[in-house]
């Protein structure tokens, strides 16, 4: 089997993944869509929107599409990193035993992670990046595949512990997670006071996903598409000969080599999503602004003249 029917092979798992995922998630289409490219890229998310638009239904829903095994931490003040990671015990032979932790799964879902205090929030993070956790001086490799989906209350900041720039870089995507239409929330709430069950198949296995994720970094990138992720990226970085004006007036800090990497594995994946086999400029485009949006930070006057992230992020594309 060539790599052209695995991609294509990969368009219609994907085809039949969002025909399930959509029986219980209506609407959220790019978020969906978003979130199963960070999956197959091998990353990790961020989703970011107000309490009650089923993030949390979000992941758990994909979860059992893909037959993967699920984990859901509450981030609160008091979480310890022995909560996440696990902890020695001494046992009724009196030895010390580890007792793994709820990260020891495929799928993790971090719910707002800024309510818990950066050390917490560092373990979690070193699991996300090495995948392995270390407890007692012995490292444990994390079962693959394995993801955090983080979800993060945009409103009522008071007694949160907002992730650094560093952190946030970590995460491949910034997912803002939007209000229904009228005519979605019509649907929401017809199937959800109902007493249907919807039975989800599974469509991919862990091995299945694994292979795709091979298969997504040996496609191929023309050399343009490669400099124009690139320039992108040098265009939000202050004292590059690149940046224009926009950059001068707005950003007080740009992004760095990750994001350019993140945004050609990222239109990788986007390509193949859609059945092509290489990516062109609009694939890029077309993940830049949730690649983007985390690792710029905007000055008073982008805030004072109400420029959004998107809007300058748009402004440079």
């Amino acid at each position: 089997m060539t790599d052209k029917d695995r991609i294509d092979q990969l368009v219609i798992d994907y085809q039949a993944l969002k025909k399930e995922i959509h029986q219980v998630i209506i609407g959220q289409d790019d978020v969906v869509d978003q979130v199963l490219i960070a999956i197959f890229s091998r990353s990790h998310c961020l989703l970011v929107g107000v309490p009650g638009l089923a993030k949390t239904l979000l992941v758990n829903t994909i979860a059992k599409t893909l037959g993967l095994s699920f984990n859901r931490i509450q981030f609160t003040p008091d979480l310890m990193p022995s909560d996440i990671v696990g902890s020695e015990i001494l046992d009724e032979t009196k030895q010390f035993k580890f007792i793994k932790g709820p990260i020891f799964s495929n799928m993790i879902l971090a719910d707002e992670i800024n309510r818990t205090p950066p050390k917490t929030q560092a373990a979690l993070l070193e699991a996300m990046q090495e995948r392995a956790v270390t407890a007692a001086g012995t490292t444990y490799q994390l079962a693959a595949p394995f993801f955090v989906l983080a979800t993060q209350n945009p409103i009522e900041q008071e007694g949160t512990y907002p992730l650094p720039e560093a952190q946030l870089d970590r995460f491949m995507f910034n997912i803002w997670v939007d209000y229904p239409s009228y005519q979605e929330e019509l649907a929401i709430v017809k199937s959800s006071t109902s007493d249907q069950v919807v039975e989800l198949q599974t469509v991919l296995n862990a091995q299945q996903i694994i292979d795709y994720q091979a298969l997504i970094r040996r496609i191929p990138v023309a050399e343009n598409v490669l400099e124009y992720a690139v320039t992108l990226v040098a265009k939000t970085r202050l004292k590059d000969p690149l940046a224009p004006q926009l950059t001068k007036d707005f950003i007080t800090w740009g992004a760095g080599p990750r994001a350019s990497q993140n945004l050609v594995i990222a239109a990788k994946c986007h390509a193949a999503l859609h059945g092509k086999y290489s990516p062109d400029i609009e694939d890029v485009k077309a993940v830049a602004k949730a690649i983007l949006r985390h690792r710029l930070v905007r000055n008073y006057r982008a805030e004072a003249e109400g420029y959004s992230m998107d809007a300058i992020i748009e402004a440079l594309l």
